[in-house]
C-alpha cells in the first residue's frame, strides 16, 4: 500500500503525512507524541533519511541509542533496525525521506512493538 499525498494517518504513537511520492522516493512528516514510541523495525526495500525539525527524539539505530536535536540528521540503511521515541513533554517531529524500489507500508518488519503489532 502506498499512502495518499496530504492525508494524515494516525497511529498509537502519533501521526504521519506523505508530502511527496514518486517512483523511487517518498517524503513524510512524522510526529511522535510525548511518551510515544515507534516499533523497533527494519525495511528490506528502502533506506531512510530522518531530519529532526522539532523536539528532541531519542533514536535507536541498531545498538546505538542517542537523543537528537533540531537540525540533526540520521541515515538508516536498508536492513538496519531503528526506532524513534519521545521521552519529552512536547511533540517530536521529523521529515523522513524514503528511497528505494518499493515504498509500501508492508515493508515494515517489526522486531519489537509496545502496541502489540509484532
Amino acid at each position: 500500500m502506498i499512502n495518499e499525498i496530504g492525508k494524515a494517518y494516525t497511529r498509537p504513537w502519533g501521526t504521519y503525512q506523505t508530502l511527496a511520492l514518486a517512483k523511487n522516493y517518498q517524503i513524510k512528516i512524522i510526529t511522535v507524541n510525548p511518551g510515544g514510541r515507534l516499533s523497533l523495525q527494519k525495511h528490506s526495500k528502502r533506506s531512510e533519511h530522518w531530519v529532526v525539525v522539532a523536539g528532541s527524539p531519542t533514536i535507536t539505530i541498531d545498538e546505538t541509542v542517542k537523543t537528537y536535536q533540531v537540525n540533526d540528521h540520521v541515515f538508516i540503511p536498508i536492513g538496519t533496525a531503528h526506532r524513534m521515541e519521545n521521552f519529552t513533554t512536547v511533540a517530536a517531529i521529523i521529515t523522513e525521506v524514503q528511497i528505494g524500489p518499493y515504498l509500501g507500508e508492508d515493508d515494515i518488519i517489526r522486531l519489537d512493538d509496545v502496541y502489540g503489532r509484532v
